[in-house]
């Protein structure tokens, strides 16, 4: 039960943090506007005791300026300040204000004294001393600061534990989709190798154009098994003749698409086997046959025509993969390199994202999708070995 609410939970992680960060911001933002306007009334508040005292100085009756401390005093004792008068004995002989409960009595009075005088020195007028500790406000300030810190240390915990849950989340994700894609590579050679029996056993004729096919068959699970031992390993650099690269993919998908109900046509248009580029034949490959796939994914159950095109552009070789399907949904081409993002029913979504960190993050290549009324074109721009 607890591991299925950690899951449950864990799925929603970075969706909780969002909501915890926001929940916790606004708790601050009313805080600090609450004391901000506290602030202000203060600050009035203490310009118009200046004003008062400075009038009272001013004054030369007798008496006035212990009135004027009287009556400022009153007034700080409104805002919760604990203030004791006494005389210069320390002898609580004046207004009282804002004392503890408990510290009413004398010896508990002076007591307090001491405390306040601790805090802020007395001020002494005409022989009476004004004894005073701080304003609530400091307290609201100092349970502020402590918010403040709770509030940051929270946001970061809970960006801190989403990214963890975001990246076992979507390392999870790509395990399985790897595994999917595993079955999938091995798959296509493997189903295409038992029909290529089967005709053997039926004593079919062309053995020899079986044979070739099985051979071919062979040599893609030789290099599927190869794709995977990449995983995890720098890729190598070696001359790469990108036309040649173009013309076995499409000789191996060739032989294996649909040729009856909605038929699918591959073509290649690749003026020698050249340009060359340098990097992992084995990776760069494997991007290719991915956007092939794609294309014949996209015309599945309507047929129809893919066109790989070879040409060399400035400093760059270009690959262009056309298919005349349905295109790219508008909700999903912002999101289509992105693993997980399929539109296929039962794909993983890993095809495409992985072709663009081969062709981007390992070749230093672009790769880029194009839509328009006639199809879709993925298209990679690597640059040349000799630029």
């Amino acid at each position: 039960m607890t591991g299925r609410l950690r899951r449950r939970f864990a799925g929603h992680g970075p969706a909780i943090a969002l909501a915890l960060v926001i929940l916790l911001s606004g708790v601050s933002l009313w805080q600090a506007w609450n004391l901000s306007q506290h602030l202000r009334g203060e600050a009035a508040q203490a310009s118009r005791i200046y004003g008062r005292v400075i009038a009272a100085l001013s004054d030369t009756a007798t008496g006035a300026q212990a009135e004027a401390l009287l009556d400022v005093v009153r007034e700080i004792t409104e805002e919760g300040l604990p203030v004791v008068v006494t005389d210069s004995t320390d002898q609580p002989t004046g207004p009282v204000a804002n004392i503890p409960s408990g510290r009413e009595g004398n010896a508990e009075l002076r007591a307090f004294v001491r405390e306040l005088d601790a805090v802020n020195v007395p001020i002494e007028v005409q022989g009476l001393k004004l004894h005073y500790g701080r304003l609530p406000i400091g307290d609201r300030l100092r349970v502020l600061g402590f918010l403040q810190l709770g509030l940051l240390l929270s946001a970061i915990a809970a960006g801190v534990w989403a990214y963890r849950t975001a990246v076992h989340r979507d390392r999870d994700r790509l395990w399985v989709a790897m595994a999917r894609e595993s079955a999938h590579q091995l798959g296509t050679p493997l189903m295409s190798a038992s029909a290529w029996v089967d005709r053997l056993l039926e004593r079919g004729e062309h053995t020899g154009e079986i044979a070739g096919h099985l051979l071919a068959d062979l040599d893609r699970l030789h290099r599927v098994a190869q794709r995977f031992e990449r995983i995890g390993r720098p890729a190598s650099k070696e001359r790469v003749a990108v036309g040649a690269l173009a013309e076995r993919a499409a000789t191996y998908f060739q032989a294996r698409l649909p040729r009856h109900a909605h038929a699918v046509r591959l073509t290649v248009a690749a003026s020698s086997t050249g340009p060359f580029v340098l990097g992992d034949v084995v990776l760069l490959d494997w991007a290719l046959e991915a956007l092939v796939r794609n294309a014949i994914d996209a015309l599945s159950g309507r047929g129809g025509t893919i066109r790989v095109e070879v040409s060399a552009a400035p400093g760059r070789a270009r690959v262009a993969v056309h298919d005349d399907g349905p295109g790219i949904a508008p909700e999903v081409r912002g999101r289509l390199f992105e693993p997980g993002v399929t539109t296929k029913p039962g794909g993983w979504g890993i095809g495409l994202a992985l072709a663009r960190r081969i062709v981007e993050d390992v070749h230093d290549g672009r790769l880029t999708v194009e839509t328009s009324p006639n199809g879709t074109v993925f298209v990679i721009e690597l640059p040349l070995a000799d630029a």
